[in-house]
């Protein structure tokens, strides 16, 4: 059966990888990789109980495949990769803020940190899957495909909507307190997802590697991005993107070269120069795209032109002094994670008309709910992330493999600038694409034999003969 096979990478990371791809449990999982993500985002983003209800369900059937696929490869199917490290620590923060001490726990609401805590366990599980099962190229370019795919075509349902003015998601369910997007409740939440997916696409559509046919449907896809997410109206949302949209055009305008143990950058040739003209072309139009459909409003406000004063997320600056409040007084270990909404009411001076339950920037969330020792989890998750795609881009050369860790690092990246404005990875489908990136963008994946590809088809048509 499957053997277990175990290389050395780059940046004294391990990768641990199935022999045999074609094992059927092994299929299987993959499948419902793809699943968990698309899935969770379908469904409202997963944000309500019932849909992480079924959601847990699916984690749980996935770890017993993923166990009888150890049974028959006759030992461990995990990966050393030590990004799953800050997740282990983050859990260990929160049962340990959830023991009884006493009559009481470190955590101000031991309820809502014990269902993030659950969460933050069925991610490690989705996560380390991920690092065990995206095994090959193959699968890789699949996982890619799919987050392009996927997100154009949410961002082309978002666009309908949004222009159809449907009240509520999908015209069915509303959402009083929140101005949906998409599947989302959260507009500024889809913006986050239109980042992630749409740096995925734009590594491609500047690759040099990338054929005309390619080329324009990926074109197409960021444009429908592009539209959605200009169509949220989400400041943060812009900035994230634009941080995506330089992260992409550095890397392939400088590109890297090995020569020996050295790495030496080379300058812009003029193909790259029109490309990145090409980009600026691109995000002209699709600004002009969202006047003429009527997008105006939603585009003065996200440069902040708008008149939107009313929306919450403007009394960021009065949620950012409580979260630093309430870390000076938990600076440790936090007050909970996920007990930010509790904690505030115990540290807000104002009358109390807000009802907040997150900080609206993750990082000081961090500090507020995990202390310092939280925070040093999501740091070091951040460190290994980046120093091991680099490494994996410039190991690449110039073939898929680096392109994708360009586009999934630079989704991250999206993400990760958003979230110094917003919680956008407190949504579970977020994260769940959040995760999925960072394996492709870390993963030290075989490329795929062309040369045995192409015999194939010869080999067998030469044994059918006989």
């Amino acid at each position: 059966m499957a053997a277990i096979e175990k290389k050395s990478s780059f940046a004294s990371f391990e990768a641990v990888t199935i022999g045999d791809e074609s094992s059927r449990l092994s299929k299987t999982i993959f499948v419902l990789l793809c699943l968990m993500p698309c899935f969770s985002t379908i469904l409202f983003g997963a944000v309500d109980n019932i849909t992480w209800m079924w959601i847990s369900v699916l984690a749980a059937i996935m770890f017993l495949l993923w166990l009888g696929e150890e049974w028959n490869a006759g030992g461990f199917l995990i990966n050393t990769s030590p990004l799953q490290l800050p997740l282990i620590g983050l859990i260990a923060i929160g049962l340990v803020q959830i023991l009884p001490f006493g009559s009481f726990a470190i955590s101000l609401d031991p309820y809502a940190t014990r269902f993030f805590v659950i969460r933050l366990v069925v991610y490690l599980v989705f996560f380390s899957m991920c690092l065990v099962f995206i095994n090959s190229e193959r699968r890789l370019k699949k996982i890619v495909w799919l987050v392009v795919i996927f997100g154009s075509l949410m961002a082309f349902v978002g666009i309908l909507q949004r222009i159809a003015h449907t009240e509520g998601i999908y015209g069915l369910r509303e959402t009083p307190q929140s101005i949906p997007f998409g599947p989302f409740v959260n507009q500024h939440h889809f913006a986050a997802f239109m980042e992630m997916t749409g740096g995925v696409a734009l590594a491609f559509l500047f690759a040099k590697s990338t054929g005309r046919d390619k080329r324009l449907l990926l074109a197409i896809a960021i444009s429908l991005m592009g539209i959605a997410l200009i169509f949220t109206g989400s400041r943060g949302g812009l900035i994230g993107f634009a941080a995506s949209v330089a992260f992409v055009v550095i890397l392939n305008v400088f590109s890297i070269k090995k020569r020996g143990n050295d790495i030496a950058e080379t300058s812009a040739p003029p193909s790259k120069i029109i490309f990145a003209v090409a980009g600026m072309a691109l995000i002209a139009i699709i600004f002009g795209v969202v006047i003429l459909l009527g997008g105006d409003d939603s585009l003065l406000r996200g440069v902040s032109l708008g008149a939107a004063q009313s929306d919450i997320s403007n009394g960021r600056t009065h949620f950012w002094s409580i979260a630093i409040k309430i870390f000076l007084n938990h600076p440790i270990i936090g007050a909970g994670l996920d007990a930010f909404g509790v904690a505030f009411t115990r540290y807000d001076f104002l009358n109390g008309t807000f009802r907040v339950e997150q900080a609206h920037n993750d990082y000081l969330q961090t500090l507020a709910d995990a202390g310092i020792l939280g925070f040093i989890c999501v740091g070091t998750y951040i460190y290994f992330l980046f120093r091991k795609g680099f490494a994996i881009i410039a190991d690449a050369g110039a073939g898929f493999r680096r392109n994708a860790a360009i586009g999934a690092l630079a989704g991250c990246l999206g993400i990760l600038v958003h979230s110094f404005f917003d919680f956008p990875l407190r949504t579970p489908s977020n994260a769940f694409f959040f995760l999925l990136l960072s394996a492709v963008a870390v993963l030290a994946v075989k490329a795929e034999p062309h040369a045995k590809r192409r015999r194939r088809p010869i080999l067998e048509a030469t044994a059918h003969l006989r």
